[in-house]
């Protein structure tokens, strides 16, 4: 039975930062509902989801990672559905229910192919025998890349998590910061498996990409905090998904880490957030000119053109875009306030930046080496990649910039309405699981969906 569980390196990390968010999310929560009679309800579902979550990271055998994953599914329900009598909390937990469970079914196929492939269920084993390739391996790859895809909340399987901020604030904090990422821990724990299956790496590449794109897109034109935050968590989880599909694993556990604490924070401070929106529109906050935006991707180039001088870390076109756009998003709000008063600020932005880059170069150095796992980069796939990053920022740009021009106003009534993606999954739902409540929350929504096409 000692042979069940297993932690490695990794795993030890992992659950580092399921501690560190457990806590904070737990003492959050024993504050928030001081007075509320179902305190104690909550704090339960609330531990053993955490310790679900706890058994899935340690499991060394395909059967209890299997009934690990689903208990972790089965006590987020409970949370979800906290104020049961919310209609969009029973439509974010229905929609979650259906999908978990059919990504629950695909798992464990996946994982009955490789216990026939391999002759065991013990998955440090199989994971050492996954170069041995054969039909079954490269089914089980596809689907465990279905079941990750389901598991972020990819487009068009993402409607369930940005309603299911319906529910209280901590279980958003919960969600978005570690269950959701456990579709890219399921594929970092299985990457022999997933490397082994070329269709597999180019199935997540091109639908976790799409799903990049345009849930950033759609992000940007939300004015709800906790929505915009959720459209966000589906673009960033389909970030990850692309980095671990080009083989890019350390680049996607410290996006995986970065992430979690960042969404933990900005739920948890979502009330702040708020406060301090609305303190920067009274005070009139200047929006960045293009030139200020091209001055700011110079600057960025250039600490990158250094940085690889240095330390010849960006193996990736694509990843290299993309850190190049993140810093020029650091530092155009410094450059935005040109003039002689304002050049220390931006002194210190840009040492920040540096710091930052650096930072980012040497965390993921020592991950490659600490992960042990590498995989040939697909120039092709790099290059798909590369110009999606290219179209989000592009698109981004004019979104802000030329908002009155005819296509780009087509283009926001449409990301506004959500891209009308998840008009089918509420239908299915409503289908397969009626409700009164529900019902008459989708006529409502078609209705506002009608009203924005007009």
């Amino acid at each position: 039975m000692f042979s069940w569980f297993l932690v490695t390196p990794l795993k030890l990390m992992l659950l580092g930062l399921i501690a560190i968010l457990g806590v904070t999310i737990v003492r959050y929560s024993w504050v928030a509902f001081a007075g509320e009679a179902e305190r104690g309800r909550f704090l339960r579902a609330l531990l053993m989801t955490i310790a679900a979550v706890v058994l899935v990271i340690v499991s060394n055998h395909l059967l209890l990672f299997w009934a690990a994953w689903v208990s972790v599914s089965l006590c987020l329900n409970r949370l979800i559905l906290f104020y049961p009598e919310r209609p969009r909390a029973q439509l974010a937990a229905h929609k979650k229910f259906l999908l978990a469970r059919f990504s629950e079914l695909l798992l464990g196929i996946a994982f009955l192919l490789l216990f026939t492939q391999y002759d065991t269920a013990i998955i440090s084993e199989l994971v050492a025998k996954a170069p041995i390739s054969g039909m079954p391996l490269s089914i089980a790859a596809v689907l465990l890349a279905i079941v990750a895809l389901i598991k972020c909340a990819q487009l068009p399987m993402h409607g369930w998590l940005i309603q299911v901020v319906e529910a209280p604030t901590p279980v958003s904090a919960l969600l978005h910061a570690g269950i959701v990422n456990l579709g890219g821990i399921l594929l970092l724990l299985f990457a022999p498996v997933l490397a082994a299956s070329p269709f597999a790496c180019w199935l997540l590449v091109i639908l976790a990409g799409i799903s990049t794109t345009i849930a950033g897109l759609v992000s940007t034109t939300r004015i709800s905090i906790k929505v915009k935050l959720a459209w966000s968590t589906s673009s960033q989880m389909g970030l990850m998904l692309v980095e671990i599909g080009l083989g890019l694993y350390e680049m996607a556990l410290l996006h995986l880490f970065a992430h979690s604490f960042y969404k933990s924070y900005s739920f948890l401070n979502s009330g702040n957030t708020v406060n301090h929106y609305l303190a920067a529109k009274l005070a009139g906050a200047q929006k960045p000119r293009v030139w200020h935006w091209s001055l700011a991707l110079a600057l960025s180039l250039a600490m990158l053109a250094v940085a690889q001088w240095q330390f010849a870390v960006m193996n990736s076109f694509a990843a290299t875009v993309l850190v190049w756009f993140a810093l020029a998003a650091l530092i155009v709000p410094s450059v935005s306030r040109w003039d002689m008063a304002s050049l220390p600020r931006i002194g210190i932005t840009l040492a920040v930046a540096a710091g930052l880059l650096t930072l980012y170069s040497f965390a993921k150095h020592h991950l490659a080496l600490l992960m042990g796992l590498d995989m040939a980069l697909n120039p092709i796939a790099d290059g798909v990649v590369a110009l999606l990053f290219f179209s989000l920022f592009a698109l981004s740009i004019a979104l802000q910039y030329w908002p009155h021009v005819r296509w780009v106003k087509s283009l926001f009534i449409w990301l506004n309405a959500g891209a009308y993606l998840d008009e089918w999954s509420t239908r299915l739902t409503l289908r397969l699981w009626p409700s009164n409540s529900l019902i008459a929350l989708q006529q409502a929504q078609l209705q506002i969906n009608n009203e924005t096409k007009s």
